[in-house]
């Protein structure tokens, strides 16, 4: 892992030497996983969620999304088309909905292991130590589960109820079972300056995460949140460039979330040290209401165009959409 201090992050968060830092963060990103990009497919497959967080449209008091969970037929069918497409991953993601047991979550992963050479990343929010493990033994490989922010008050504030220490323990139980495992913030949230993101960058790179996300705060019209001024693009760029110079070797996405606030912008995140794309898969009838933030899986296209696209934009950057199971290399 390279080294940068606090105040050299300092300077490159505030703009004044953005070439020097996309140059330098795409050339590393090369030097490790080559032109190779990573696709991702995503099963959204429930949109009810526990969970009262400030920011996120799938909170629990939001009476105004229509809720939606998809059978465990449906799920296997989105996994198929993923697999079928060629993509290496298939990402299951969800809030925080202890509606599908542990025990149902395994059977689906099993049920996808045996159909299909595919990783399994899981995105379920906060289980136990039992259920991961339960998950492992059935064949999953990857977990994500992100922190938002390392400052304790702004966590405390967009995060209602919940507990930083707690959300730690849980990336450190998946780490000792055996998962890679996954993490990252988002930048621009209300009260968050440069020194809590230069923290939170540091942070981040000190545990020893496979996956590492960081994209804008996107207002929600039904959060709390709903008249906040939303993150910057740029900065989000620079926190992920930034990323990679720490982290050579950990999958960085590019976000939908760039994309929301800027169309065009994901792909672009592709020259600034991200290597990972993560297209929906969701069944149109509900991806829509998948709705964290404004602007996500607002496509309408069937999931075979919009792999299609994706890969056709990476091409034309002069990058190679890859079959790979796209396992990080951070030793690399």
């Amino acid at each position: 892992m390279s080294t940068l201090s606090s105040s050299e992050i300092l300077q490159f968060l505030s703009g004044r030497q953005d070439s020097e830092l996309f140059a330098q963060a795409d050339a590393e990103k090369t030097r490790v996983f080559g032109r190779d990009i990573f696709l991702r497919g995503i099963v959204e497959f429930s949109n009810h969620c526990r969970n009262r967080c400030q920011y996120c449209g799938l909170r629990a008091p939001n009476t105004e999304l229509t809720r939606y969970r998809i059978s465990r037929d449906d799920i296997l069918l989105a996994t198929r088309s993923i697999a079928d497409m060629g993509l290496g991953t298939v990402v299951l993601q969800s809030g925080d909905d202890f509606h599908f047991s542990a025990e149902e979550i395994g059977g689906i992963i099993r049920q996808i292991k045996a159909e299909r050479d595919i990783a399994v990343t899981l995105s379920l929010g906060d289980r136990s130590r039992e259920e991961f493990a339960l998950w492992r033994d059935c064949g999953a490989d990857r977990y994500l589960l992100k922190i938002e922010t390392t400052a304790l008050d702004l966590f405390r504030r967009c995060r209602p109820g919940a507990r930083f220490d707690e959300r730690l323990r849980r990336i450190e139980s998946l780490q000792e079972l055996g998962y890679e495992v996954g993490s990252g913030i988002i930048t621009g949230l209300p009260g968050m300056t440069h020194t809590i993101l230069a923290q939170d960058i540091l942070q981040l790179s000190k545990m020893g995460l496979n996956m590492i996300a960081a994209g804008p705060f996107v207002p929600h019209p039904q959060t709390p949140f709903a008249n906040e001024a939303p993150g910057d693009v740029d900065e989000s760029n620079r926190v992920t460039a930034l990323l990679r110079l720490l982290n050579p070797g950990a999958n960085i996405p590019a976000t939908s979330a760039l994309d929301a606030l800027r169309p065009g912008s994901r792909i672009a995140a592709l020259k600034m040290g991200c290597n990972v794309v993560m297209p929906s898969f969701t069944p149109q009838s509900v991806r829509a209401a998948y709705n964290i933030y404004p602007g996500k899986n607002m496509i309408p296209s069937p999931a075979l165009q919009i792999v299609e696209s994706v890969r056709s934009a990476i091409s034309e950057l002069g990058l190679v959409p890859s079959t790979s199971q796209g396992f990080s290399r951070r030793n690399a």
